[in-house]
């Protein structure tokens, strides 16, 4: 047994539920590596925001590595997915882990040396899209298969749990505090060194290569396809998604540009000031994700949860452009955070449950892909914007806006199917349909 395994079960496994799932050996190691990495990815937010404003004042320029960022994963996530259905799903997230190590690495030696340009910050960037993008459509379809339907409500509240104390909390704070005494240039390099370890990790778990029919395996294109008919078929799938995308085009850019903008100039406040507001907010998903844990179990109405917490979220970032001082900022940053730790939870769950296991990286793919679509284009359009109508004025209107596109699409008919057919009652505590095929309709 693992060292978290044998933790886990002198803690007891009857009293701590979001434990629970630790007690799965490739599950524990997954997020011990998995832990490490976020850390360091939050490292990053606060690095990467400082190093643009000491290379230009404008947020624009940040924007303009968003748009770095996000757009591999527009192009590559559909390939990706359903290589991630076709090959071992741990050989596609140690590449990624490896890409991402070496594009921050370079990153963190360039800075160090002073030779770091906005030119090599934008193209190192999007070579870590690309990890990303390898990385992410693998990580989400591996889960269900490791722990089952028993544990699924358990184990992504356990990752929601695990995300924002890692990339809002202990990350932000860790890494504000390094790159206020150090400098950017070492935190980018602390961020590399944590995919080395992620990939280790993940090396060390067991081969989990989703079973397939050879003879009857088609091309990538094709494989790609039967993942759209298979979200088009399923409009609760295509009304989130649909929500999804376009309300984070609303806030993406804003929220990831704006912020410690307002926060540096409007409020003059330091690498450190930012990192607290990151970090404090983390406490909201934290609270939410043990909460989510310990009940185990999906909500009697879960999708229409889901819909209210997300429009709330949305709401609470337009709140960002009215508050005025730090405290006040790191308040809403708790509402966001975990509102959409909510959302999170119940939609990864959804998945696992009502998508079948041969599928689940064409769907995570495209999952992802639709929603960071809209990222390009709100870091695009939130400089010019903010630049006409102000940084505070841009995040309360594209708050309001991505709350009314979400509040919309719970509406449309079959948006919350599941719900209301019966399909998700008593799921999630039992095994989920892993080996139900999937058979395509006649077209």
């Amino acid at each position: 047994m693992s060292i978290v395994g044998r933790l886990y079960a002198r803690l007891g496994s009857g009293k701590i539920g979001i434990l629970r799932p630790l007690g799965v050996p490739d599950f524990a190691r997954l997020w011990l590596g998995a832990f490490v990495s976020m850390v360091g990815d939050g490292f990053y937010f606060v690095a990467i925001a400082w190093q643009v404003y000491n290379l230009s004042d404008s947020p624009a320029a940040l924007a303009a590595v968003g748009i770095a960022w996000s757009l591999p994963q527009v192009l590559f996530l559909l390939v990706t997915g359903a290589l991630t259905d076709r090959v071992d799903r741990r050989h596609m997230m140690i590449s990624g882990d490896l890409l991402r190590l070496a594009a921050m690495a370079t990153v963190g030696a360039l800075s160090l040396t002073g030779q770091i340009t906005m030119t090599w910050l934008i193209a190192l960037v999007f070579v870590f899209g690309i990890g990303q993008a390898l990385f992410g459509p693998a990580f989400t379809a591996i889960v269900p298969s490791i722990v089952g339907g028993d544990l699924l409500v358990q184990a992504n509240a356990l990752g929601q749990f695990i995300r924002p104390l890692a990339m809002m909390v202990l990350g932000p704070l860790l890494g504000g505090l390094l790159v206020y005494s150090l400098g950017a240039g070492w935190a980018f390099i602390a961020d590399a060194l944590s995919f080395a370890w992620s990939a280790l990790m993940v090396l060390r778990m067991r081969s989990r290569r989703v079973e397939r029919d050879d003879e009857g395996r088609g091309s990538l294109w094709e494989d790609t396809r039967e993942g759209l008919r298979f979200v088009r078929h399923h409009t609760w799938l295509l009304a989130g998604l649909l929500g999804g995308a376009v309300s984070l085009f609303c806030i993406w850019g804003p929220y990831d540009t704006l912020l410690p903008y307002v926060v540096k100039y409007d409020m003059h406040g330091s690498a450190l000031a930012l990192g607290l507001v990151f970090g404090v907010g983390g406490l909201g998903a934290v609270a939410v994700a043990v909460t989510m844990g310990q009940r185990g179990v999906l909500p009697r109405r879960a999708m229409t949860v889901m819909y209210v917490a997300f429009a709330l979220a949305m709401l609470a970032i337009g709140a960002f452009g009215v508050v005025t001082r730090i405290w006040q900022t790191a308040v809403v940053s708790v509402l966001v955070e975990g509102a959409i730790t909510l959302v999170i939870v119940l939609w990864t769950t959804f998945q696992g449950l009502l998508v079948p296991d041969r599928l689940r990286g064409r769907v995570a793919s495209i999952d992802s892909l639709i929603f960071t679509t809209g990222a390009p284009l709100s870091f695009a359009a939130v400089g010019p914007l903010a630049g006409v109508i102000g940084a505070d004025a841009t995040l309360i209107w594209t708050g309001v806006l991505g709350a009314v596109v979400i509040i919309f699409c719970a509406f449309i008919p079959g948006a919350r199917a599941p719900e209301r057919d019966g399909s998700l009652v008593g799921r999630a505590l039992m095994a989920p349909p892993l080996d139900r095929e999937f058979k395509p309709p006649t077209y």
